[in-house]
């Protein structure tokens, strides 16, 4: 039936994943032309609901570094992956030569239901390989909408101790947790008209950003209403690998499935780090 209901388009730089109406539910640029500065990588955008309506952003006016839905690292081994200024203490934050590119390169499965790809993370400055990634996506009509799951596989490939982190763990910048796989939401996630209906929750009973943010969890979901249309989605969020402390920020709107938080995270050389989540985009 997934054969049937979804096709695969294949171009120079991205891929478009339609359903056999015509409708485009996904397109990956899986080699983009973005600035250096924003951690050049791979991104899905547009992403669209079953019924047509947009659910991500790219390169926003307060972020444009955000692209869509994106797999980032705040910092592996002091190269910026997440885009945009590094913080320092000694001078806040600014643009310095230090930021990531991660490369498509080659596919060992591409097809509707699921794209393997190979990726290597290196460093702009010196061209230095830091991570090696085997990711694959997978997407599926589910009942109410359909559904995308990203499972990388990141191999520290620099032959020696590579750190992950944070400008808060790595350099006390209080609650600036970015990192992760990221989606940047679309305006119509704003909640600003006190429908009780639009908004977030979280795994344990939770509501509201306040509750959400920083609490480990296993999943969480946002609802939304159309500029325009007028319908609702509701946008679950998945961690397939346990609970995780959310990084959500309801203003921008943003969701990053933050695995660490308050300290580095190591890995050994050839050691491998595992992301799995699924991200579901519902009628409500």
């Amino acid at each position: 039936m997934l054969r049937d209901a979804l096709q695969l388009r294949v171009a120079e730089r991205e891929l478009t994943l339609v359903t056999a109406a015509g409708s485009e539910l996904w397109r990956y640029c899986f080699s983009p032309g973005t600035p250096a500065d924003e951690s050049r990588r791979p991104y899905f955008h547009p992403v669209r609901s079953l019924a047509g309506d947009m659910l991500t952003n790219f390169r926003p006016n307060d972020h444009a570094w955000h692209h869509g839905l994106s797999l980032t690292l705040g910092s592996a081994g002091g190269v910026n992956f997440w885009g945009g200024p590094s913080y320092r203490p000694a001078d806040g934050y600014k643009l310095r030569a230090d930021h990531g590119e991660q490369v498509h390169r080659g596919w060992s499965a591409l097809t509707a239901e699921r794209i393997d790809e190979e990726l290597d993370w290196l460093e702009v400055a010196s061209g230095r390989v830091l991570l090696q990634e085997r990711r694959s996506l997978e997407t599926a009509v589910i009942e109410g909408g359909w559904s995308l799951r990203w499972r990388s596989e990141l191999v520290n490939a620099t032959g020696a101790t590579l750190t992950l982190g944070n400008f808060h763990a790595s350099q006390g910048l209080a609650g600036s947790h970015y990192t992760g796989l990221q989606f940047r939401g679309a305006r119509d996630l704003l909640d600003q008209h006190g429908d009780l209906a639009i908004g977030m929750r979280g795994d344990g009973g939770r509501e509201g950003e306040a509750a959400v943010h920083g609490a480990p969890g296993s999943w969480l979901e946002w609802s939304c209403q159309h500029d325009g249309s007028l319908r609702r989605t509701r946008i679950r969020f998945e961690s397939l690998i346990g609970p995780i402390p959310w990084f959500v920020r309801a203003g921008n709107p943003l969701v990053a499935f933050a695995f660490h938080r308050e300290h580095t995270r190591s890995l050994a050389a050839g050691e491998t780090l595992l992301l799995d989540h699924r991200l579901s985009f519902l009628a409500a």
